[in-house]
């Protein structure tokens, strides 16, 4: 009788062990899902920073003021165009990646003004082809 209950207390011991590491592999798989999900945003926060730096940095360059289309690297990782349009609007794209942000505004007499309502996540024109990186 003893080594009947012997045997029933390992099987529960094992079945305990075996759902135990069961739970522990489901978790284990939870953490690593939840992980990339958090490098993913992660790397997507440090381009965003990255692509609203890189449009700041466009605003101070020395962009030569005709009607056409500049572009400079803002890194490697990153690029600036100027857009001048023969009606006097200008556009600034940054880019890095597949995530962009443009800032319009105005140019006259040698000068770029940029609009004072900041920059924008989506094409502020029309024609989406324009606000395309060349």
């Amino acid at each position: 009788m003893n080594a009947e209950r012997g045997a029933s207390s390992l099987a529960m011991v094992l079945m305990l062990l075996v759902l135990g590491s069961l739970m522990l592999q489901g978790l284990n798989q939870a953490q690593r899902q939840l992980l990339a999900m958090i490098n993913d945003e992660s790397q997507a926060l440090q381009r965003t920073a990255q692509v609203h730096s890189a449009l700041q940095w466009g605003k101070h360059q020395a962009w030569t003021v005709e009607a056409g289309t500049q572009c400079m690297a803002y890194n490697a990782a990153a690029r600036v165009c100027l857009r001048l349009f023969t009606d006097g609007t200008l556009l600034l794209i940054a880019q890095s990646g597949d995530f962009s942000l443009w800032q319009s505004g105005r140019w006259a007499a040698g000068s770029l003004r940029f609009s004072a309502h900041g920059w924008s996540d989506f094409c502020p024109l029309k024609e989406a082809a324009l606000c395309r990186m060349p």
